[in-house]
């Protein structure tokens, strides 16, 4: 929370966000919430933070997903210094895999 710290942050749109049940709903809600190239930003930034996770370099990551150097490098920071969101996906996507 620490990176909302001049505006409280509102959790309306968090629990919003809870709320969503199936893919549909979350894909139909962001159509709504978020312009088309907000959206491609923030599946670039995921899949930037998949690649970097399965420790694809810079160069190939950039080659890949067309992410500037500097998309890249701030994926790269959030996942060693940021809160802790894309880990707690990584870690029960690959918990989710082993029980299959």
């Amino acid at each position: 929370m620490a990176r909302i710290a001049k505006k409280k942050k509102s959790d309306g749109l968090y629990q919003a966000i809870l709320t969503l049940k199936t893919e549909e709903e979350v894909f139909n809600f962001f159509q709504d919430l978020c312009t088309v190239t907000e959206l491609r930003a923030m599946e670039q930034r995921f899949e930037v933070a998949a690649l970097l996770k399965k420790g694809m370099i810079y160069n190939e990551i950039l080659e890949r997903t067309g992410a500037s150097s500097a998309t890249i490098s701030r994926v790269n920071r959030s996942l060693s210094y940021g809160c802790g969101g894309y880990q707690v996906y990584f870690d029960r996507q690959e918990a989710a895999e082993g029980e299959e």
